[in-house]
Formats: C-alpha cells, sequence, structure tokens
C-alpha cells in the first residue's frame, strides 16, 4: 500500500471534521478509540477522492490494503474508512470465501456492533449469497464459536435476502444462541427474525409461537415489532 496514504486520509478526515462532535460521537459508541468528528456523508466522500487513485492488482494487495488501513487507523472514522475500502466496487471480483479470513480478522479484532453489522451485511451475506455451499457450513460453525461476534455475524449476515432468504440456515444459526444471556445476540435474533417478517410474517410468527419459552423478550419483541 502507499505508505502516505493513511497520513493522507487522516489529514483529509481532520479537514472535514467537526471536532466538537467528536466526543458525543466516541461517548455513543463506547469506544476507546477517539473520533475526529466527521459524519458517514462526508466519510465516504473523502474515501471516495482519497481511494480514487489506488489500484488493485491482486485480491493480495487489495486485502493488505484493508489490514493496512485497519491496523494503523488511530480514530474509528479511519477504521470505517478501512471497511469502505472492503466494499470498493473495484474489488468486487475478489468477494469470494478467500476473503472470509480478512473479514474474520476484522469481526474479532474489531468487536463491536458497528463494524459487525457492516461486515456482516455487506461483505460476509453476498458471499454466502454467491458461493453457499461452503459459506453455509462456515456460517454453521461460527453460529457455535465461543466468540460473540463470529456469532452475530452468521445470525444477521442474511438480512437483505428476502424471498431468498434460507430459513433452515438462518433457524440452525440462532439455535446455538436462543439461551445465551448476551444482548448482541439476542438483539441479532430479533432484528434477523424482524427483517424476515418483512417478507413472511406468519412464518416469523409461527417461529415465535414454536420456540415462546426459550426465546428472550428481547428477541420476541424485536421480531414482532413491525407485525402489531
Amino acid at each position: 500500500m502507499n505508505r502516505a496514504m493513511l497520513p493522507m486520509l487522516r489529514k483529509a478526515l481532520r479537514d472535514v471534521a467537526d471536532p466538537r462532535k467528536a466526543p458525543a460521537m466516541q461517548a455513543y459508541m463506547k469506544s476507546d478509540m477517539p473520533y475526529h468528528g466527521v459524519p458517514m456523508p462526508l466519510l465516504r466522500q473523502v474515501c471516495r477522492r482519497a481511494f480514487a487513485t489506488l489500484e488493485f492488482a491482486s485480491a493480495r494487495e487489495w486485502q493488505q490494503q484493508v489490514r493496512d488501513l485497519w491496523h494503523g487507523a488511530q480514530f474509528r472514522e479511519e477504521r470505517y474508512a478501512a471497511l469502505h475500502l472492503a466494499g470498493d466496487a473495484r474489488a468486487q471480483a475478489f468477494q469470494t470465501p478467500a476473503a472470509m479470513r480478512l473479514y474474520e480478522e476484522l469481526i474479532v479484532s474489531g468487536a463491536w456492533w458497528d463494524y459487525v453489522d457492516d461486515i456482516a451485511a455487506h461483505r460476509v451475506g453476498p458471499i454466502l449469497r454467491d458461493y453457499p455451499a461452503g459459506m453455509r457450513r462456515r456460517m454453521l460453525t461460527w453460529s457455535r464459536s465461543p466468540n460473540l461476534w463470529k456469532r452475530r455475524t452468521s445470525i444477521i449476515c442474511q438480512l437483505g435476502f428476502k424471498h431468498e432468504t434460507d430459513l433452515a440456515l438462518l433457524y440452525a444459526c440462532i439455535e446455538p444462541s436462543l439461551d445465551s444471556k448476551e444482548f448482541f445476540l439476542r438483539k441479532a435474533i430479533g432484528w434477523a427474525l424482524r427483517q424476515h417478517a418483512w417478507t413472511d410474517p406468519a412464518e416469523v410468527t409461527r417461529y415465535v409461537r414454536r420456540n415462546r419459552e426459550r426465546l428472550h423478550s428481547l428477541s420476541i419483541r424485536e421480531a414482532l415489532k413491525n407485525l402489531r
């Protein structure tokens, strides 16, 4: 990666930042890493300009560029920029199961919902859709992981699938976490079910009814939120 990229990106973010907003943003996200104070629309503009001339000669080079930004970041927006680079349209050909080692690394090291939810829905989900056989096995393995963020990813990775949702996979990924006391897993279960309820409310209602004794009240409330 161009070693000047991160300093250039950092300067561009500072140029558009409102430092007065940074403490509130950091507090809201409960982040140890500070913020510049850049709202997401401006962040996307900065990323488009900063990455405009980048070239990806190979999947390995693209992954290394993402890693360099991610691990070199000193502010949270710089990690958001790494996620923006991970989803760059020029890297579309690299969005294969071979990219899952990178995404697993970001999920485990990021270990918070803002990073994980973006990766799960926008990176892992599309790879699952394009490579269902191998990815299905991987998500089933992740659903039983001791790492709660990998579990959360397995539950919410189909958020945008609508009629293409693999219900057997969704329910199988929920199953190991049904009795979990982790807030982020309970919330993920409810979110995934609520999202599918837009497509098939009767099925989600049946699932909740069948599993009411095991589902936490938070998961039930979230799942049925839009059906009342």
